[in-house]
């Protein structure tokens, strides 16, 4: 069971991002808090494995949060919950020692999937992993709607029927080939297909 402290000022989306991460198995959200001093406050007495911080909060910020962790808390993961996409912020919070950003309008299994890898320690910190958060990808529209694939699955799967190799993509999207891999795999479950060749024939098949 991975365990989850989330700070954020605004309680309904707090909440909201409460039963989106439950509704997984094997993640558990020990508290929500309004601000970084209660959630620093709670952390001094309860065992948590992650914690996720908005920046912008009352009485003590999200950088305030990781560098209190940082400090007494060596052992917590920090991911940065943030609504904007700015490199000298993204940066100040990498500095300080954030395990990952994750911007708020990012696909809520992008989120998921992120607080695995950076419980798993594979979670590789790159800028512009960030800025893909946020991508429309506006292509397999229908093939996403029907098969319930992520914006990482569609942009994946794209990438993999213009032929593109494991470790291509991985370093194109800056992401480990394990992590490419679990992916590829989530996508054949999706889609029912067992090999690289079924999976492009289902694609051929629905004309995309």
């Amino acid at each position: 069971m991975i365990r989850i402290a989330l700070a954020d000022d605004h309680k309904l989306f707090a909440k909201g991002l409460e039963g989106l991460i439950e509704e997984h198995e094997g993640f558990l959200v020990t508290g929500l808090f309004p601000n970084g001093k209660e959630l620093l406050e709670y952390l001094d007495t309860e065992e948590v494995d992650i914690v996720l911080t908005d920046l912008n909060m009352p009485i003590i910020d999200g950088f305030g949060v990781i560098k209190h962790c940082k400090k007494h808390h060596p052992e917590l993961k920090v991911i940065v919950l943030s609504m904007y996409d700015d490199e000298k912020i993204f940066k100040e919070c990498i500095k300080l020692g954030a395990e990952a950003f994750i911007l708020k309008d990012a696909d809520p299994d992008e989120l998921i999937f992120t607080i695995n890898e950076v419980y798993e320690g594979r979670y590789l910190l790159a800028y512009n992993r960030v800025i893909q958060q946020a991508d429309l990808l506006p292509f397999f529209d229908a093939f996403r709607e029907k098969y319930r694939l992520s914006r990482r699955e569609t942009q994946i799967l794209k990438m993999i029927s213009d032929g593109m190799l494991n470790r291509e993509i991985a370093d194109a999207l800056s992401l480990s080939i394990q992590t490419i891999e679990t992916h590829r795999k989530n996508i054949h479950l999706k889609l029912q297909v067992t090999s690289r060749v079924e999976l492009l024939k289902k694609v051929n098949e629905m004309q995309l």
